[in-house]
């Protein structure tokens, strides 16, 4: 709330103000009478006192009714330009975390504002599924009920609460982009998502709905099972469908649990999946559990059973994990102090900020020389960075130098250190003022360890709020940082024969990420065929020219 926010409207005030210089004065008269006045006299006198104290009574409870309106009103609903001004009051927020999720009410100090303006049929479809979760979510009375039924005889129950369960699998990028797919897939299917916390999402994330919370409880009956799923499981939907050997799938009956693999050594039974039949039969099943390493929601827009409401969901095609992304993930106060205390050290006042993610795929120690040159090449080619004047030791003086901040993330700290050298060893024609900062640089991927992954957490989302973005291909750590940043980066393409490509990079098509692993498969006509030249708005990735991805179909 503003501070200087005044919940008394002025001419109540004013009233109020009249009314007791009224009183006072009339206090003042009755001071200066002979105690010894007449009977009438004293009648109206209190027939006065009666009359002042109800008329205080009234305009008193017209206050308190005028302040509880207004806190409610402050409370409750955001500026209508909430959405405009950058601010993500479009998110749901309870007095209750306050100060248990710092970065649900700071991020917008941080952020860049959003890319576009959610649609009013994405914020109502958001609201009504937070009733759905507050309704149906752990320990609410149809999730025992729906639990009650399943552990008595394994069959639907009548409940109209669904699930699906997400599996905590893969590194971190690839979980983000997973559960931001799964998170749509039950917007669309209407189900309830609770989300295997694994060894440490509640280090990471927190709770993204008021009340109830998202995470899987640790007495799940069958949470001892989720590791031993896979694609021979009985109840994997694939097994069951090879199993049936039907060419239509109407007649199967599926079990009340149903596993989906779509982790990317799936096949093609997994893959029908993103068959619109296949949708209609998976509806049978209140608990459906997902594993998956792949972010699958361009294929979704492909399917013509979801057409419709993705089209109002999402005018803009490319911006789906940028409201998602911002709508589900705030970071814990731990990450987030990590975040908020780098970008106030090292990034608040530059000019510029600029952020290059480099992952490297080549086995052996680097730095890798191919790797330097192809980032120099490329952000001089773009002139992201300025050029340095080998020959000069010192550059005139110029007037109001711009500086830039250039934060380098990547597992090595050798390509930090080359860079910061030729800067600091050279002077730069333009007379600008370069700095470069890194993190942290932890030799090797370790997912298995939550302050690692904190720590990744917090480097994607420094890279988020830089103003130019460069990326690695095949990265999902660039794909989390790009989305949450709704920028469009420049993607250094893959180096073959440990050579730097040329070109060395290019801009991409949208800041949505790369889905690695599509089916291509016409479900109607039963035959091959490639999905990403069926749509205007889903095309074939600039860094893994056999996946698909969203982009704007007015690009």
């Amino acid at each position: 709330m503003n501070p200087t926010f005044n919940p008394y409207p002025d001419e109540n005030y004013a009233k109020i103000r009249r009314l007791m210089r009224q009183t006072a004065d009339h206090h003042n008269t009755l001071s200066d009478k002979d105690p010894h006045t007449d009977f009438n006299s004293n009648q109206e006198t209190k027939c006065g006192f009666t009359s002042i104290r109800v008329m205080g009574t009234v305009v008193v409870l017209l206050m308190f009714i005028s302040v509880i309106f207004s806190l409610s009103v402050v409370l409750r609903d955001p500026p209508s330009d909430a959405a405009n001004d950058g601010s993500d009051m479009w998110i749901p927020q309870w007095n209750s975390d306050l100060g248990s999720c710092l970065s649900r009410y700071n991020s917008v100090s941080y952020q860049h504002k959003l890319a576009f303006e959610p649609s009013s049929y994405l914020i109502a479809q958001l609201r009504r599924y937070e009733d759905l979760h507050k309704r149906c979510g752990v320990y609410t009375e149809s999730y025992n009920k729906t639990l009650e039924w399943l552990r008595s005889n394994g069959s639907s129950s009548s409940s109209d609460c669904r699930y699906l369960i997400w599996i905590s699998f893969s590194g971190l990028g690839n979980r983000i982009l997973t559960l931001a797919s799964a998170f749509l897939y039950s917007l669309l299917t209407n189900r309830v998502l609770l989300v295997d916390p694994g060894t440490d999402m509640t280090d990471l994330f927190c709770e993204p709905f008021p009340e109830v919370s998202w995470f899987l409880p640790q007495d799940f009956p069958f949470k001892e099972k989720f590791s031993n799923f896979n694609q021979n499981s009985s109840d994997c939907y694939g097994k069951i469908m090879k199993n049936s050997m039907r060419t239509d799938s109407s007649g199967v009956i599926l079990p009340s649990v149903v596993y989906l693999h779509l982790v990317h050594d799936y096949d093609d039974d997994d893959k029908l999946f993103f068959c619109d039949q296949d949708q209609a039969l998976l509806q049978q099943s209140p608990w459906l559990v997902m594993k998956t390493d792949n972010y699958f929601v361009p294929s979704l827009f492909l399917m013509s059973s979801f057409e419709k409401e993705l089209n109002n969901l999402f005018p803009n095609k490319d911006t789906v994990f940028h409201f998602l992304g911002r709508y589900l993930f705030h970071p814990t106060n731990s990450v987030w102090g990590l975040i908020t205390r780098y970008y106030q050290a090292y990034l608040a006042r530059a000019s510029e900020r600029i952020g290059i993610q480099i992952r490297v795929f080549d086995t052996g120690t680097g730095p890798f020389q191919h790797i330097l040159d192809q980032v120099l090449t490329c952000t001089l080619k773009e002139n992201l960075l300025p050029r340095t004047d080998r020959q000069t030791n010192i550059i005139g003086p110029v007037s109001n130098p711009k500086s830039k901040a250039v934060l380098i993330t990547s597992l090595s700290a050798g390509y930090m250190e080359k860079l910061r050298d030729i800067y600091w060893e050279n002077p730069t024609v333009t007379g600008e003022r370069i700095s470069f900062y890194q993190p942290s640089h932890e030799e090797h991927q370790q997912t298995e360890k939550s302050i690692h992954n904190q720590k990744a957490l917090a480097e994607m989302y420094l890279l988020s709020t830089t103003d130019v973005l460069v990326t690695s291909s095949w990265s999902t750590f660039g794909y989390v940082a790009q989305g949450l940043g709704g920028l469009k980066p420049w993607i250094l393409y893959k180096p073959e024969n440990r050579t730097a490509p040329d070109p060395p990079c290019g801009q991409a098509m949208s800041m949505e990420p790369c889905f690695h692993a599509p089916p291509f498969y016409d479900c109607k006509a039963k035959k091959g065929v490639d999905t990403g030249k069926l749509v205007p708005h889903v095309k074939h990735c600039e860094d893994m020219p056999w996946g698909i991805k969203l982009v704007d179909r007015y690009d």
